[in-house]
């Protein structure tokens, strides 16, 4: 098989019509040899009932439910793992990520790259909130990971069958797919466009706190620099305190200053300490959070129901 779509879905009833209707054109300009993924979490809408009308006009369309929810991230996982593209492309069913760049990236990949993204120029309907923390986060995660994550990309991409395999084979539990493709590596290629709005209905994902997540395992699952700086903000402090401590010895030696009872200079440093000391254990819980996910070995999903796969 030539082409596979991997597309998570989570209470996308309004939006399938419409996306099939763009999609399925262009996916026959370009070959008649491709499928098409729906990958599940079972929705409270009549999202299943939506793809299983449209698998039943069309036996390429297939879909994966999960046994509960599971996330987006894992979902995207599961549809890599079941997909038999030589090029596999996953891309959300909201019409944000245009159908209509298909064309560029395949010929891309045709050129010899094994990885295309798409690279946001504009994020139309996407509030200020949302735009800062994905640029902020963006710029610290690249200035200290160990892996260079393009700006501006989401899970959007087209990665080809040797790329497909080696992140499938990759054991870690968190999911961050723009991650875990950078830790593959390959040979890439970034295509600008304009992200429009969501076709219809309200995004799943929180706008703030979401981001937040993301960010977060940009950071602690491909670095361990927030440790690093977290023992340098100690050796600081720790040598701060004492250069303190030295000229307050000197300034009552000299009488330079009235030290009167309850100087409010000892609660400001014991509440700054004690907020670097809880920043430092929360860094540290985040990184111990991290290492329980892994060591349980938990599945990363359960599939329920698979509909158009062979038996795997």
């Amino acid at each position: 098989m030539l082409l596979s779509i991997v597309v998570p879905v989570y209470k996308e009833e309004k939006n399938i019509p419409e996306f099939l209707r763009r999609l399925r054109p262009i996916l026959s300009e370009i070959t008649e040899d491709y499928e098409l993924i729906f990958a599940l979490d079972p929705s409270p809408d009549r999202t299943e009932d939506v793809v299983l009308e449209h698998r039943a006009a069309d036996a390429r369309i297939k879909l994966l439910k999960f046994s509960r929810r599971f996330g987006q991230p894992m979902a995207t996982l599961a549809g890599l793992q079941y997909s038999s593209g030589d090029a596999v492309v996953v891309m959300d069913v909201d019409l944000q990520d245009p159908p209509e760049l298909l064309h560029a990236m395949v010929a891309k990949w045709r050129e010899g790259y094994d990885v295309v993204l798409p690279q946001r120029r504009h994020r139309t309907g996407e509030p200020w909130i949302k735009k800062l923390v994905a640029e902020t986060g963006y710029k610290v995660i690249n200035k200290i990971a160990d892996v260079r994550i393009p700006p501006n990309t989401g899970d959007f991409r087209l990665m080809a069958r040797r790329v497909v395999a080696e992140v499938v084979r990759l054991k870690e539990s968190h999911g961050f797919l723009r991650g875990m493709v950078a830790v593959v590596g390959f040979k890439q290629a970034i295509i600008p466009f304009d992200r429009p709005p969501r076709f219809a209905g309200e995004t799943n994902y929180n706008r703030f706190f979401g981001s937040l997540r993301i960010g977060f395992n940009g950071i602690f699952c491909f670095s361990t620099y927030a440790l690093t700086l977290s023992t340098l903000f100690g050796f600081t402090l720790a040598i701060g305190s004492f250069v303190f401590a030295l000229l307050y010895a000197v300034a009552k030696i000299m009488g330079w200053l009235p030290f009167a009872s309850g100087n409010p200079t000892i609660v400001i440093l014991i509440l700054f300490m004690g907020g670097i000391q809880l920043i430092s254990v929360g860094i540290l819980g985040e990184y111990i959070g991290r290492i329980y996910e892994e060591v349980r070995s938990r599945p990363k999903y359960i599939v329920d129901r698979a509909e158009g796969f062979t038996t795997r």
